[in-house]
Order: C-alpha cells, then sequence, then structure tokens
C-alpha cells in the first residue's frame, strides 16, 4: 500500500485524541496528521499491555502469567457514520490488507502466540464506539476454543488424509441447502447445525490456514463477498448487531494442511442463558437451511 505527500484539503478530526498511529494508508499527509483512509492505532484502554516479561509461574495447583500482548483498533475509515455494507469494496480491501500487515508484524513477537481479529458492530454486540472500526488482540497463548478446533481438524486428517473444512466446502456446494453464494474463491455458508440463528461462514476455496497469508486477489475478492454478505443480513434481519470474527490458525505455527482459515459472522439475534451456559448445548430456533434461503432470495449478489 502505497502513500503519498501532499497538502490535506479536508480535516477529518480526532487525531490528536488517538495514539500514535503504527500504520495508515493515506492520500496526504504525514504520521497521525489528516488524509488517511484507515489508520491503525493501539488501543487507548487495552486489555494487553505490551511492554514487559510474561513471568509465568506457579501459584499451588494453579498457574499464572503477566497479561502481555497487544491490542490495537483498526479505524476502518474516516467517514464517522459508514457501515460495513455501504463502505466502498476497495474501503474494505485496505481494512483487509491491514489486518493482513499488522498480523504479520506482530508475528515476530515470539512471545505472541494467537491474534484475534474481530469487528463488533452496534450495541447489543459490544461495540463502544460509533465510528467504524476493527480490533486485533495479540495473545501470549493459544485460546482453548482454537486449539481444541485445530486439533479436532488434525484428527480427521489422520484418518482420512483430508481437510475437514475443504470436505465442508465440496459437500455444501455440491447440496446448495445451507449455500448462501459463491465465487471462484468463496463459499458463504451457514453451517450444520448452528449455534446461533443465521451464523454465517465465509471460507476461502483455495486451502490455506493463515489469514495473514492471503494473496492480493483472495483480499480482493474477499472485500465483495463481505460486503455483500452483510448487506444480505442487514436486508433480511432489518440491520441487525453483529461479531464478525477472522478464524486464523496459531501465529507460530507453520502452514498447515489439515486447518483452513474462515470468517464467521454472528448476528445478535438470541443470547446465551443458563441452559448454554450450563450445557455448553444452545438453542437455535432457525434452522441453517431456511436461513441460507432468506439470504439466497435477498439477492444483492
Amino acid at each position: 500500500m502505497s502513500s503519498k505527500s501532499a497538502v490535506c484539503p479536508f480535516d477529518y478530526g480526532n487525531e490528536a485524541k488517538t495514539p500514535p498511529e503504527v500504520l495508515a494508508y493515506r492520500d496526504c499527509g504525514g504520521r497521525d496528521q489528516t488524509g488517511w483512509r484507515v489508520r491503525v492505532v493501539p488501543n487507548k484502554f487495552p486489555a494487553l499491555g505490551i511492554e514487559g516479561d510474561l513471568n509465568r509461574q506457579g501459584d499451588g495447583m494453579y498457574d499464572k502469567m503477566n497479561g502481555i500482548g497487544a491490542h490495537e483498533v483498526i479505524i476502518e475509515t474516516p467517514d464517522h457514520n459508514a457501515t460495513l455494507g455501504e463502505m466502498p469494496e476497495h474501503q474494505i480491501e485496505e481494512v483487509l490488507w491491514a489486518f493482513k500487515e499488522r498480523v504479520n508484524d506482530l508475528k515476530k513477537d515470539r512471545r505472541f502466540r494467537y491474534i484475534v481479529l474481530f469487528r463488533n458492530h452496534g450495541e447489543a454486540a459490544g461495540a463502544s464506539l460509533e465510528h467504524p472500526h476493527s480490533q486485533l488482540i495479540a495473545l501470549p497463548v493459544i485460546p482453548g476454543s482454537v486449539k481444541e478446533e485445530v486439533d479436532g481438524a488434525q484428527r480427521f486428517f489422520e484418518q482420512k488424509e483430508r481437510c475437514i473444512f475443504c470436505d465442508i466446502i465440496q459437500q455444501e456446494s455440491a447440496a446448495g441447502v445451507r449455500l448462501v453464494t459463491e465465487t471462484d474463491r468463496f463459499t458463504v455458508l451457514q453451517p450444520y447445525a448452528p449455534r446461533f440463528p443465521f451464523e454465517t461462514w465465509i471460507l476461502p476455496k483455495q486451502h490455506g490456514s493463515h489469514y495473514e497469508d492471503a494473496d492480493a486477489p483472495t483480499l480482493q475478492n474477499l472485500a465483495w463477498i463481505l460486503r455483500t454478505t452483510i448487506r444480505k443480513l442487514e436486508k433480511v434481519l432489518e440491520r441487525p448487531a453483529y461479531n464478525i470474527v477472522v478464524q486464523t490458525a496459531p501465529v507460530q505455527d507453520p502452514a498447515l494442511e489439515y486447518y483452513h482459515w474462515r470468517m464467521t459472522i454472528v448476528p445478535k439475534l438470541a443470547k446465551a442463558a443458563g441452559f448454554e451456559w450450563g450445557t455448553g448445548f444452545y438453542i437455535n430456533p432457525t434452522p441453517p437451511e431456511e436461513a441460507a434461503r432468506f439470504l439466497r432470495e435477498a439477492g444483492l449478489g
């Protein structure tokens, strides 16, 4: 991504109110000045701090470590009122490039084992800022849910010598009942037995375990498919709050032949309550086949 040096004709504001940027794509101006299109800054109230040592130690039968990591905000556009479904594709593509660049930079720090990229849209989804933004948190541990999924994918591969996600793409594309849309590079589907109504997966057709290894044509097509999918969900569900998570392999692992990165979108239509917390089971009143049909009929792609 290139930058230009010129006199900025517009004052977007708020640059002085944020921490110093760590990445920006801009039309003009210098660091921490106006003229940016996408801007990445450290979170002012980080969940984890980047300075210091992990200092892992036992505490009787327990283990503890310092809260070391990185927490960054990807400011997606200078337009305070823009939504993901309304942004032009090239703007979304630049956000996806910012994801890639920041992960590839942060993974050089060997303390970080997993980097989660996510977007909270709407108060019900946990968004604390109205301005369009995503977040990145680099962790010194691999989350248990991630390890469980990666390990399960490895067991499947050991038994069948195939990636389970590649099998899912092939089966769902052939069956069509849970398929939302597809391009030559991506398949969008409602997963079998989803936890939440309208839970949506975006999977690259070309096998790859790490999001940060995606090439330029893949990110370009992902921008279109992400915008189209969000617009479908907004049309069918009347602009719901939602979470988007990039689910990818641990950053210090090599390329894995048995794991497959994806994006998961979860509209906030239902809440986990006592039954869900107590059992790990989820009650979903909307069959994925019905959700897929609604989204297909919404058009837009």
